[in-house]
């Protein structure tokens, strides 16, 4: 796999690089986060592995941004941080794993396989209900199989949600994926799903009260 390391403590970053390079992985590594972004944007990857306080710009950030990007890579996050926020944070952005140091090189192969597992298990459509199903691949929504017809914020919305069904996404992630970090407050993000609410036939999206929408894993 060609993966992206951001690691800032140097000795931890080579032995990672050592390690993962004998096991036949390509690696990239990068102790700043706003050289690996800009990596990022010139280069595909299969996996990131990214530590939380790098300078530049920090590992949540970091995913933050490519989400702006519309850059989606699986991300296995390596930090110190215990902090149930960060780790709530991380899952919500959509983090495939997170993984506490110090941890053993031959753990984070392990976890690094089930990625590899996963991306090479083909795509199948994401079941939202009973009926509804979303195709990650050509990102449709469907129902009974037939797509369905939204506008762009609708469509961008159901994707963001169905990529991180089971989960709490939040107004901020809302602001940054679907109105491009642009100042919009919490009634417009509320007013456009309560469209997409009423377009749909079965009721898909939760609303989680002070925090945000998700869509239960059926």
């Amino acid at each position: 796999m060609k993966i992206l390391l951001l690691e800032d403590e140097i000795m931890l970053n080579e032995s990672i690089c050592e390690y993962l390079d004998a096991v036949g992985h390509q690696m990239h590594s990068f102790l700043d986060g706003l050289d690996a972004l800009e990596s990022i944007k010139e280069n595909s990857y299969d996996l990131l592995i990214l530590d939380i306080n790098v300078p530049g710009i920090d590992g949540l950030s970091f995913l933050e941004q490519l989400h702006k990007l519309k850059i989606h890579v699986p991300s296995i996050y390596i930090s110190a941080l215990v902090d149930i926020e960060d780790i709530s944070r991380a899952y919500n952005l959509g983090c495939y794993d997170y993984l506490k140091k110090p941890f053993h090189l031959k753990e984070l192969t392990l976890r690094i396989d089930r990625v590899k597992v996963d991306k090479e298990t083909p795509r199948v459509h994401l079941r939202l209900s009973a009926n509804y199903s979303y195709d990650q691949e050509h990102s449709l929504l469907l129902f009974n199989n037939e797509p369905q017809v939204l506008t762009k914020k609708q469509s961008q919305i159901i994707d963001l949600l169905a990529r991180n069904r089971g989960m709490v996404v939040d107004f901020e992630q809302f602001r940054i994926y679907v109105w491009d970090e642009n100042i919009i407050d919490n009634a417009t993000i509320r007013a456009e799903i309560n469209r997409l609410k009423k377009f749909l036939q079965e009721d898909v999206l939760v609303n989680v009260r002070g925090m945000g929408y998700m869509i239960d894993k059926p």
